[in-house]
């Protein structure tokens, strides 16, 4: 039998019931659509959490104070005092596979400029920082080398911060106190904008390390190393030198634990986009059970078709199709009820990944992967479903086909 004959047939086959056909369509566009914007969602996080390490700077590496066992429990990061300064100064002398790196910790405080307060975040860094992380002023300078050696009290802020303190007055000269201690602006920082995680990587100040150690916390030693390798082929071994240094100058004995965690740029990276992928394995798989919901419509619809067409079935294999034409015409039939069903779901799904970025506001990424394998997907449902009720058309007997009412 001529293919394009059996299509047309059964285009007007399914054009005699088109609100049954319509309704049948319904289930796929249904899973094709909930299947695209799912895995949209999905992919959508991952590239954004991925753009948000990217953004941490090239080829970071961090150390961090703690992951010490003590009496069989092991405690967490920050949990000691052992990662000091000096530290961060023997691994640049010393290990050849470090490019960059600084001394790193935190605190929160309120800020004040004449009546204006607001609560940020405050970081000491060194220099080094701004070029590990590639964060340019807008605004005056970075803070020198010069001022973390005379633990001076200027800072660098961000732009949330300028414009909950300044409201539009240039920052920079100004002072303002931190922890009631007056800081001199020297620098408004490029915006950044929100991190992955949902934090306002602009609402920040940032000043030097030492000035926060001995003017602000009163301690001598550091939270985090913010180190940057050569290059990402040598991650590994900048990992291996700074282990092998910091074992050696914190005296730390053969068979015990470190006294502190290295985490690599790429480490964190595969973490992130392997609990991304399984969110999005996930959430295509949860949807993609509406496409067999589809299918077994699909099914039933055809079920019902083969019943009411008996008769008509019977007169064609009496005027020569055979068994085979049959199949093949019920065949095509259900796959082009899948196949326009999966067709109007990718547009359906499209439009649908579009509005939850509109107005959920969510990260959203639409691939091509994904929407050729919900039309493959669909189209396969089709014929895996539609192969018995075709079957079962095919092997009627003539004779009793003619006489089914």
């Amino acid at each position: 039998m001529n293919f394009l004959f059996t299509l047309k047939t059964a285009l007007m086959a399914l054009n005699r019931n088109r609100l049954r056909s319509g309704l049948t369509m319904l289930g796929i566009i249904i899973g094709v659509s909930a299947v695209i914007i799912m895995v949209s969602v999905g992919q959508g996080a991952k590239a954004s959490i991925e753009s948000e390490i990217k953004s941490m700077g090239t080829n970071v590496i961090m150390v961090m104070a703690g992951n010490r066992s003590s009496g069989g429990m092991r405690q967490g990061f920050g949990s000691t005092q052992t990662l000091i300064p000096k530290d961060a100064d023997a691994i640049l002398q010393e290990c050849p596979a470090i490019l960059n790196g600084t001394p790193m910790l935190n605190t929160s405080s309120p800020l004040v400029y004449g009546n204006q307060n607001w609560s940020s975040s405050v970081s000491g860094v060194g220099p080094a920082f701004f070029i590990i992380r590639d964060w340019q002023t807008t605004a005056g300078n970075i803070f020198s080398d010069s001022d973390v050696r005379g633990a001076n009290k200027v800072c660098v802020i961000g732009t949330e911060v300028a414009k909950n303190l300044f409201q539009g007055e240039d920052p920079i000269g100004k002072i303002i106190r931190i922890k009631k201690i007056p800081f001199k602006v020297v620098g408004l920082l490029a915006e950044k904008g929100q991190s992955g995680s949902g934090q306002n990587q602009d609402d920040t100040v940032i000043v030097p390390y030492t000035t926060l150690m001995k003017r602000l916390l009163n301690r001598t030693y550091v939270q985090n190393l913010f180190l940057s390798a050569v290059s990402e082929d040598q991650m590994t071994e900048a990992k291996t030198q700074i282990t092998q240094l910091l074992r050696q100058r914190h005296r730390i004995k053969e068979g015990s634990d470190d006294d502190f965690f290295i985490g690599t740029q790429s480490d964190i990276t595969s973490m992130a986009t392997a609990t991304s992928s399984i969110l999005t394995l996930l959430l295509g798989s949860v949807a993609s059970i509406s496409l067999i919901v589809g299918g077994i419509g699909i099914m039933n619809i055809m079920l019902v078709s083969v019943r009411e067409r008996t008769r008509e079935i019977g007169i064609r294999m009496a005027l020569g199709a055979r068994g085979k034409d049959i199949l093949t015409q019920f065949m095509v039939e259900s796959f082009v009820l899948s196949a326009l069903g999966g067709l109007l779901g990718i547009l359906v799904g499209t439009g649908g990944a579009l509005l939850v970025s509109q107005i959920a506001k969510w990260p959203t990424y639409i691939s091509i992967l994904s929407i050729v394998l919900s039309i493959g997907f669909s189209s396969a449902i089709g014929i895996f479903f539609g192969f018995y009720p075709a079957r079962m058309a095919a092997q009627l007997n003539p004779i009793d086909a003619l006489r089914f009412e």
